[in-house]
């Protein structure tokens, strides 16, 4: 089930972002201002996602490498809800 609401965010991120585009590239004048935040919001949904998934592979890297220091399960960060 967390595996279910992760892609549909990720698929909902996309969506924003193109939505977001098309609405950029359809309108003209200072329209265009109004399809500004759901552009950067799901620019900013998609880095916060690269950065929490990068963060949870170097934890695991580093559990990996230094099995005797640390356990696997108090290195690695929960998943995000």
């Amino acid at each position: 089930m967390k595996r279910f609401h992760r892609d549909l965010l990720a698929c909902s991120t996309l969506l924003l972002m193109l939505l977001g585009l098309a609405g950029v590239l359809l309108r003209q004048g200072p329209d265009r201002m109004q399809a500004l935040p759901a552009l950067l919001i799901g620019l900013a949904l998609l880095l916060q996602s690269t950065w929490s998934w990068r963060r949870r592979r170097r934890a695991i890297l580093r559990a990996l490498r230094d099995p005797g220091e640390r356990s696997a399960a108090s290195e690695c960060p929960d998943e995000p809800r």
